[in-house]
């Protein structure tokens, strides 16, 4: 994977609904644990071979790039994107207009996961994709009988108990490097505009579930569960 790829973190984020941790430490540098939560990020990159990794930064960006010139136990060739102002979850990657490799994959810097980065690349190299989107699922339950009606206001059936599954962004993505095309100049941008862009444009977009443990650290109770969590992960 490593030859044909190039990874970007996006880091950039002020994670507002964390205050005030982070009044005056990036989000991503907050710890879960022992560690910062990219820190567990670019583990998982380096047990996949990456020693290449771009970060796309903007708030306190320089806290982060001083930690990882004091923190590199990987040896990775560190590349920073910084921002000038808040550019989104994907709009920093226009800032780089030179990407070496073929694909490029981008994740979010706030995940904690044990995703097999491997195996989403394989699948996006055999599905014929111009781009993928990781997905988790989430079940919804409905505890009480759903009463269907028609549009004139008369009963038409009565379904039992049941639950839907939906399959939420998971906030790791994989695009070809061409579709970076599609990114603005200098604009605030979000990686769901690229993909909504993109499908406008007839670009075929898979998608790949992941089955393993998976968190995104947005609110104070994910920050939490995190905390719990990781005392019985191997991460």
């Amino acid at each position: 994977m490593h030859s044909k790829i190039d990874v970007v973190i996006m880091a950039g984020g002020k994670g507002n609904r964390l205050l005030p941790l982070t009044e005056n430490t990036p989000k991503p540098l907050l710890k879960i644990g022992d560690k910062p939560i990219i820190e567990y990020n670019t583990d998982l990159l380096a047990s996949f071979g990456i020693k290449h990794i771009y970060i796309a930064v903007n708030y306190l960006s320089d806290q982060i790039i001083s930690y990882f010139k004091a923190n590199n136990k990987h040896q990775i060739e560190f590349n920073f994107i910084e921002e000038s102002k808040s550019l989104g979850t994907i709009g920093a990657l226009k800032l780089k207009e030179h990407f070496r490799k073929d694909y490029i994959l981008v994740m979010n810097a706030d995940l904690l996961t044990n995703v097999n980065l491997d195996a989403v690349f394989n699948a996006f190299l055999s599905q014929n994709a111009d781009a993928l989107v990781t997905t988790v699922p989430y079940k919804v339950d409905i505890p009480h009988d759903a009463v269907e009606t028609n549009d004139e206001g008369i009963v038409t059936n009565l379904k039992e108990k049941h639950s839907f599954t939906y399959h939420l962004n998971a906030g790791i993505y994989i695009f070809k490097r061409v579709c970076l095309d599609f990114i603005p100049e200098n604009t605030f941008f979000d990686a769901t505009d690229l993909i909504k862009v993109l499908l406008e444009n007839g670009k075929i977009i898979r998608t790949y579930s992941i089955s393993g443990y998976w968190l995104d650290i947005g609110k104070p109770e994910d920050f939490e569960k995190a905390q719990k969590d990781i005392k019985h992960l191997k991460l």
